[in-house]
C-alpha cells in the first residue's frame, strides 16, 4: 500500500512538473526592436524623423507585439510587419499593425506566422515599418531581434 502510494505521488509531481513545462512554453519567446528613420537618399533624409520601440512574444505561432514611437515629422498612418530577404534587407508586408495616427502614439498586433516566417524571425528577418503623410514608403524601421 504504501509503495503505490509512493508511486501515485511520484506519476502526480511528474505531471504537474510537465503542466510547468507546458505553462514556461506558453509563455514564449521575447524579442525586441528599436525604431529609427532609416534615410533611402538625400531627397526623403528631411522627412525622416523620430525613434521608439517595440517588443514582441511569441506564443505557439502568434507575435504578439507592442510598443510606442514619438517625435514624427508628421502623423503616422500605416504600420506593418515585414519579412526581409535576408537580415538586415527590406521585404514584403506580412501583416498589418494598428498604430495611432499621430506624430507619437502606440502600436500593437497580434499576427499568425507560417513555419517560414517563425524561421525568418529567429534568424533576425522580421521587422516593424512605419509610415507617415510625409513618407509613405517608410519613417521608422526596426528589426526584431532576441
Amino acid at each position: 500500500m504504501a509503495f503505490n502510494r509512493r508511486v501515485a505521488v511520484a506519476v502526480m509531481g511528474i505531471g504537474f512538473g510537465g503542466f510547468g513545462l507546458s505553462l514556461a512554453a506558453q509563455s514564449g519567446e521575447t524579442f525586441k526592436a528599436r525604431l529609427s528613420a532609416v534615410p533611402a537618399d538625400a531627397r526623403t533624409r528631411a522627412d525622416l524623423a523620430g525613434s521608439g520601440s517595440v517588443s514582441a512574444v511569441l506564443t505557439g505561432t502568434k507575435l504578439g507585439i507592442s510598443g510606442s514611437f514619438e517625435g514624427l515629422r508628421a502623423a503616422a498612418t500605416a504600420a506593418s510587419l515585414h519579412s526581409g530577404v535576408a537580415a538586415g534587407v527590406k521585404g514584403p508586408s506580412i501583416g498589418d499593425l494598428t498604430i495611432s495616427k499621430a506624430t507619437s502614439g502606440t502600436i500593437t498586433g497580434l499576427i499568425e506566422l507560417t513555419p517560414q516566417q517563425l524561421a525568418s524571425l529567429r534568424k533576425g528577418g522580421l521587422y516593424v515599418q512605419i509610415h507617415s503623410e510625409k513618407a509613405p514608403e517608410g519613417v521608422l524601421w526596426g528589426w526584431l531581434l532576441k
